[in-house]
């Protein structure tokens, strides 16, 4: 009977198991809806976080000499007016090279130069690629009933991504205003930030180690990755603008992701080069030549001055995080996307690779 009796006191009480499957069915369904309805400024809100992150050191130094606020104020307000003008430049010029180019397909304007010689020789796919161009050249609407297959899925994902350039500005311009915000508290974000990883590691020193590499792998991809990419793209661009090469802005574009990746511009600005030498007189051309290939080359300078040194996250992890980024999330996803999966990617590798730590006393000899 007595066994019997302390059995049943042992046993959790039917209300009271009710009453924790309500708390964990009412915490799910809060859960599902806050993010219902933060999931369309998901991709503005984690940007917001990775450019709060960034300009942290610097809001450190201005808010020592103008306070917090104004350090926060300036820091929004210089951001917008550096990040919307060029790429307001470079969506309005990608986006009418896109319209020109649809149009000139729609109305049987477009002409197209014939290959050069040398592109039969390449071996494999030399032939066919010559003579698919040929075509073009030759008989357009002919190549484009031949082709066109092959290219419709290719040319709605460029329109669908050409009508996303608008709202990735907009978004980006709203994000660093939203950093600005985040910025002048940054404190508060960071001991919530630290409470949340403590809570979820189960101890503090993990949780602040794991705040600390995050933030630095932060800065280390967005400060010595994408910010070094922007700016060298940037450089470059404004050669192809000044020059008045065609599709300036798509080039820039494909700049900045050949940068992101660690693939050298050079790759690119070479033939861009080839090109203004027949088209443009001399001294321009030459003058050209040479900004192209300095601006090329500026990450080798750009990186030590802004960072010190490199990512250590792998560059295949970068890269799929510039493709998948951009295919999810457009202009923005290029930018989020790498960061965050090489935050994601430095967590797991320490989760891995980390020790259990023993919080208890340790017990030293033979177990009784």
């Amino acid at each position: 009977m007595t066994s019997s009796a302390s059995n049943v006191d042992l046993a959790p009480s039917r209300p009271s198991i009710i009453h924790a499957a309500v708390q964990l069915g009412v915490v799910a369904l809060l859960v599902y809806v806050c993010a219902r309805i933060m999931s369309p400024f998901l991709g503005i809100l984690l940007w917001s976080v990775i450019l709060a992150v960034m300009l942290h050191p610097l809001h450190l130094r201005l808010s020592d000499r103008i306070g917090n606020r104004w350090s926060a104020s300036l820091i929004g307000i210089v951001g917008v007016a550096v990040v919307l003008v060029p790429m307001f430049v470079v969506i309005t010029s990608l986006g009418s090279s896109i319209y020109w180019l649809v149009s000139g397909l729609q109305n049987q304007s477009l002409t197209i130069p014939p290959p050069p010689t040398w592109l039969a020789d390449l071996p494999v796919v030399g032939a066919k690629i010559s003579d698919g161009w040929s075509l073009a050249a030759a008989n357009l609407p002919s190549a484009l009933r031949q082709y066109g297959e092959m290219l419709s899925k290719p040319a709605a994902w460029l329109a669908s991504f050409a009508g996303g350039l608008a709202s990735g500005g907009l978004s980006f311009v709203l994000s660093i205003a939203i950093a600005a915000v985040l910025v002048a508290y940054a404190k508060g974000a960071a001991a919530f930030a630290l409470s949340l990883l403590e809570l979820v590691t189960n101890s503090r020193a993990r949780g602040a180690r794991l705040v600390h590499l995050t933030a630095t792998t932060i800065r280390g991809v967005a400060v010595g990755v994408v910010g070094v990419a922007a700016i060298q793209s940037m450089l470059v661009g404004i050669g192809f603008f000044a020059i008045g090469v065609p599709a300036a802005g798509a080039l820039t574009l494909v700049t900045f992701l050949l940068a992101v990746v660690q693939i050298p511009p050079l790759l690119l600005t070479l033939p861009v080069m080839a090109y203004v030498f027949v088209t443009e007189a001399t001294t321009p051309a030459i003058i050209f030549a040479i900004w192209s290939f300095i601006a090329g080359l500026s990450d080798n300078f750009l990186k030590p001055l802004m960072l010190g040194r490199g990512s250590d996250v792998p560059m295949p992890v970068i890269l799929v995080g510039v493709i998948g980024g951009m295919i999810a999330d457009g202009l923005l996803g290029i930018f989020v996307g790498p960061v965050l999966l090489a935050v994601g990617f430095v967590l797991l590798m320490e989760w891995l690779h980390q020790r259990p730590v023993e919080d208890g006393p340790q017990i030293e000899g033979p177990a009784p």
